[in-house]
């Protein structure tokens, strides 16, 4: 079986989660990086492989002969111009989350992609996460019977101990708190309940502390969702969180709940009424991308373009989270309700 060859475009910390993945899937073969540093040839076949190419220009760069997909893990304001380019090059295209700062881009990136028939998947990677595929298990076996509120919270503290923090915390770079981190959050409330968002509030704040007054936005976040079917939702983005990361997940349904990695269900003989059922599994507890599971999306979406399959992660999915995210931006901005339909 042939190889698909990949390069990457942005060097910093998060293509080093990227780029183990690639490596430990033998039938990805790197083969051109695209950066604005100068890299010693020896030091990137050390990193990325023999043979390896550097590129600074990002048009030469997808010229790279034989070059099928691009993984795209630069600044956020550069997601939308990157992937139209690669996608009017017919390469196939792997997104660092957000994929835009702005709706309008996000329209611009969806037609490209859907013009010229490139494959796609975008890093929400903790929907790859046991703890995610677990909780997804047991909505799917209905062991909490019919969901009727479901709350997913991102807390983390990113401040000046984080090299990206310098620029995440700019408007025009990091966007806002659910932008830059918490999407994860409402990705993953989106991806467990299923079905179509129909109106969202929201309101913001931020902390008093000190070291994190440079945010140019407010670094927390709530933000209420209404589903058609009347299903309701919260999401908090704390980007100002002083504590250990925290990804909090309450899903309450009419035959029981599931709370983190517990739940209790009363369609389970035998369990006591005052106790949850502890529920082993590899949970999300940590926001160093190194310990993301990047692996099996890396899997699943090479797979797909061997197979000529959608990635089970496409842009057309995780295109529900941004515009659901964008509809939140405006209720921010409103201060009134926002219509997913009127977007």
């Amino acid at each position: 079986m042939s190889k698909v060859k990949v390069g990457i475009v942005g060097l910093g910390w998060v293509s080093t989660g990227h780029m183990q993945a690639f490596k430990a899937n033998p039938n990805v073969e790197i083969v051109a990086v695209c950066s604005r540093r100068d890299w010693p040839q020896e030091e990137l076949e050390r990193i990325y492989g023999p043979g390896v190419k550097l590129y600074k220009d990002y048009s030469a760069f997808l010229d790279h002969p034989g070059l099928q997909m691009v993984d795209i893990c630069t600044e956020h304001r550069l997601h939308p111009d990157q992937t139209v380019q690669a996608a009017e090059k017919g390469k196939h295209l792997m997104i660092e989350k957000p994929l835009s700062l702005d709706f309008a881009s996000l329209e611009r990136m969806r037609s490209a992609i859907e013009k010229n028939g490139v494959k796609s998947t975008v890093c929400f990677e903790l929907r790859f996460i046991p703890h995610f595929k677990l909780i997804h298990s047991l909505l799917r076996d209905n062991l909490i019977g019919d969901v009727h509120y479901i709350e997913v919270d991102y807390y983390h503290g990113i401040g000046p101990w984080y090299g990206l923090y310098e620029w995440h915390r700019k408007k025009a770079e990091g966007g806002s708190s659910l932008l830059t981190a918490g999407a994860h959050a409402l990705d993953a409330l989106l991806y467990f309940k299923g079905g179509n968002v129909q109106e969202v509030q929201a309101y913001s704040t931020r902390s008093k502390a000190k070291e994190l007054q440079g945010y140019e936005y407010d670094s927390t976040s709530v933000s209420l969702i209404r589903f058609e079917d009347g299903t309701l939702g919260k999401c908090a983005s704390c980007i100002d969180a002083r504590q250990p990361y925290l990804f909090n997940i309450h899903i309450l349904g009419s035959e029981g709940s599931i709370w983190n990695n517990k739940m209790w269900s009363s369609r389970l003989e035998g369990v006591s009424a005052d106790k949850w059922i502890e529920l082993p599994t590899v949970m999300a507890e940590s926001g160093d991308v190194l310990a993301h599971p990047y692996g099996p999306q890396v899997d699943d979406f090479v797979d797909a373009i061997l197979s000529d399959r959608d990635s089970s992660l496409n842009f057309a999915e995780a295109y529900k989270t941004h515009k659901t995210v964008f509809a939140i931006e405006e209720a921010l901005v409103s201060k009134k309700a926002v219509q997913l339909s009127s977007l």
